[in-house]
């Protein structure tokens, strides 16, 4: 599902609000959630998951092209723990789908 794909969802689901207003209020959620995580906070939404920030530490790699030992600063990358709902409820869709009941994709 795309940013705009989810729009659309929403304004479809919620008829009191226009297309523009919808992409507004998602616009307004994510950089938000993207404004925390780049003070280093943790974002929690239960029965979804939770965002945070992990560091990776400063490594040797090699340059593929020359072959050359490089050094990689370390990098703050941000990562996503699912909730136990949401584990559960994907779980149960894709055993629903192996067993040949529920063919739907998510779309």
């Amino acid at each position: 599902m795309t940013r705009s794909d989810l729009v659309t969802r929403l304004a479809e689901r919620f008829s009191q609000l226009t297309q523009r207003d919808t992409e507004f209020a998602v616009k307004t959620i994510l950089d938000a959630m993207s404004d925390a995580l780049a003070r280093g906070h943790r974002i929690e939404i239960r029965g979804f998951g939770s965002f945070s920030i992990n560091r990776r530490p400063p490594r040797m790699g090699r340059n593929p092209r020359s072959g050359e030992q490089v050094v990689i600063p370390e990098k703050l990358v941000p990562h996503f723990k699912p909730g136990k709902a949401l584990r559960e409820a994907v779980d149960a869709r894709e055993v629903a789908r192996e067993a040949g009941g529920d063919a739907a994709d998510g779309r």
